[in-house]
């Protein structure tokens, strides 16, 4: 049914009536609720949303990245590119892979690091006993087997070690102190030693020395009351024609005359510096444990030895009219205190060590505020400068304190004016004509003296350097730390050649080098059969070449005035010495490769930490 009536704007106005009862538009209008009661996804809202024109348009499609909506074709779009140049890239890889590569070949090894492969080779060339197989030095062989058990008042072996220069002597002194000296260049520098391909080798050497040292007094015992100081015999008393090591001249491998053992009971110089080396050897096998542990037993054993003088008295290892007071005479025995007690607080961490050497009275003793002529030269016979070194070191990287500060200050004080009295400016030491430094004023054999200040100059500079400190004090001048290292480069290339003699010192070294040294096994044809006492001399006096090359050898040196004089029978220009050779490549190490820089860590591996740990904190509160 239908009503009409008028419409105002002029029209009919149509009422149409809806057949629907009450009770359907009631339930319709309860659907339409539910209906919008529900969420609508995307899709319904576009429909609803949808334009009467947008009925017939194609839905884009999104894709949700979580922060990111992204049109669907454009992320496919970008899959597809990253895929494509992932492929690409492996592509072009393969085929780089496959072109045959021309490696530019590495630099070549600087001039130190050269001389330092030589220089270690000579304690090849000196090594006694039962050579190893890989010693590499063609023209020796095994030597004096029956040492110690020959000698009819000692009778235990004392094969092996190493003979001192030019003869079969074994002095224990100086050679003790090579060992802690190749020992110290080692530990501050293993990573260089490494890089040179050098490592194994100087462990070795090391090794073949502490070896020897253990057999020279019960190392397995607490305490002892003898040492060793040397095997062999270098008497010259004139007129004399009883064969021995300094009469004869004959390749050891073919000596056949006794070889007394000189013993001592009363000798802590001897003691105190086969401690520091003991010691010294123990940090650098610290990674063989049991090995180390050896060492460092022998080292506190020799070391109670020194140290029990009111038992055994203070004498000397070398008394008056002996071959040890002739070749190696110790003028004092409180800087081997020093420099032992101080290797062997490093090795142990014992503070009674470290409180030992920082007793100001024991620095008096040693020398430490007499300055003199020879204050400051580091060599076998003064091992105070060394010490010093060392100390310096404690303080600058674990700054121990109270009460140990005072006099650690007092010897890194004294570093410094050792390090000034170096430079030329302060005039402390003559230099020759050529720049080289003459810390033994003038006298022969200097080279070994000047080796030991640059490997001295070398590492404080690294010690420096590694503690953020840009120089030192000399008065009122700051030297900066590049200053120490050029007067240790200097020195060192003066004696690889860089003189008006254009010579190097270093046997096998450069063009130019000492073609007659004073060296029995270098200078006698390995063939020819036995000769006897007698029967080297003719190439003892002969004026040609030594036959063999003692690669490595750093001779004595040149005289003051820079004169050189290549004769076999002259040992003050020509003959090579373990202690000496022990400086040169200690030096030669610390100047070697790229960059400078100690390891700081393993010197001080058994050291605790200086102060007390700070106590737990007390436990949670209990009602």
């Amino acid at each position: 049914m239908s009503m009409y009536g008028r419409d105002p704007w002029g029209g009919p106005l149509e009422i149409c009536h809806d057949s629907a009862t009450d009770d359907d538009r009631s339930r319709n209008m309860d659907l339409d609720r539910a209906a919008l009661s529900r969420t609508l996804d995307e899709t319904q809202q576009s429909w609803l949303l949808a334009g009467p024109g947008d009925q017939g348009r194609k839905k884009k499609r999104y894709v949700d990245l979580g922060c990111l909506l992204v049109s669907r074709k454009i992320f496919l779009w970008t899959v597809g590119v990253l895929l494509a140049a992932a492929a690409l890239a492996g592509i072009a890889a393969g085929i780089a892979k496959a072109i045959p590569r021309h490696h530019s070949p590495p630099p070549p090894p600087d001039q130190y690091t050269v001389a330092l492969r030589k220089a270690l080779m000579f304690f090849n060339a000196q090594k006694s006993g039962k050579l190893p197989k890989n010693n590499n030095v063609p023209w020796r062989g095994d030597s004096c087997l029956k040492d110690g058990r020959s000698d009819q008042s000692f009778r235990r072996d004392l094969s092996g070690g190493y003979y001192d220069g030019g003869d079969a002597v074994k002095f224990n002194f100086p050679a003790a102190f090579s060992m802690t000296l190749l020992s110290w260049s080692v530990v501050e520098y293993s990573a260089k030693y490494e890089a040179a391909g050098e490592l194994g080798h100087v462990r070795d050497t090391i090794k073949w020395g502490a070896d020897y040292l253990l057999k020279t007094f019960n190392s397995t015992a607490d305490t002892i009351d003898r040492l060793v100081a040397q095997v062999g015999s270098a008497a010259t008393a004139s007129g004399s024609t009883q064969p021995n090591d300094q009469y004869c001249w004959m390749r050891p491998e073919e000596i056949d005359y006794p070889r007394p053992v000189t013993e001592c009971h009363s000798c802590p110089d001897l003691a105190g510096e086969m401690a520091a080396a003991l010691a010294a050897a123990s940090i650098v096998f610290k990674d063989n444990r049991a090995y180390s542990h050896k060492l460092l037993h022998g080292a506190t054993t020799v070391w109670k030895f020194a140290s029990d003088r009111n038992k055994r008295g203070s004498g000397s290892y070398s008394p008056r009219g002996s071959d040890a007071a002739k070749f190696y005479n110790s003028t004092n025995y409180f800087d081997e205190a020093v420099w032992g007690g101080t290797w062997m607080y490093l090795a142990t961490g014992n503070l009674s060590y470290l409180q030992r050497v920082t007793d100001p009275k024991l620095a008096k003793r040693a020398g430490a505020f007499s300055g003199g002529p020879n204050y400051g030269v580091f060599s076998w016979n003064n091992k105070l400068p060394g010490a010093q070194v060392l100390l310096s070191r404690l303080r600058l990287f674990l700054s121990p304190g109270y009460p140990y500060e005072e006099m650690l200050r007092t010897f890194h004080n004294q570093t410094g004016i050792i390090m000034c009295s170096y430079l030329p400016v302060f005039k402390s030491f003559n230099r020759t004509k050529g720049g080289l430094i003459q810390l033994n004023h003038g006298m022969p054999q200097p080279l070994q003296y000047v080796a030991n200040a640059a490997f001295l100059a070398s590492v404080f500079s690294d010690y420096l350097e590694a503690s953020d400190t840009p120089g030192w004090d000399c008065g009122p001048h700051f030297y900066s730390i590049e200053v120490l290292r050029s007067f240790a480069r200097t020195q060192i290339e003066y004696i690889l050649g860089k003189n008006h003699l254009k010579m190097s010192y270093v046997v096998g070294y450069g063009k130019h080098y000492p073609k007659n040294v004073h060296h029995r096994g270098a200078s006698i044809p390995k063939k020819g059969g036995h000769r006897g006492c007698t029967g080297g001399w003719h190439w003892r006096d002969s004026k040609n070449a030594n036959p063999n090359i003692i690669n490595g050898a750093m001779v004595a040196g040149p005289d003051r005035h820079d004169g050189f004089k290549d004769a076999r029978k002259n040992r003050n220009y020509t003959e090579a010495t373990l202690a000496g050779n022990a400086g040169l490549v200690a030096a030669l190490v610390a100047l070697s490769g790229e960059g400078h820089g100690v390891d700081r860590n393993t010197m001080f591996s058994a050291v605790p930490p200086m102060f007390p740990s700070p106590p737990p904190p007390p436990a949670p509160w209990k009602p």
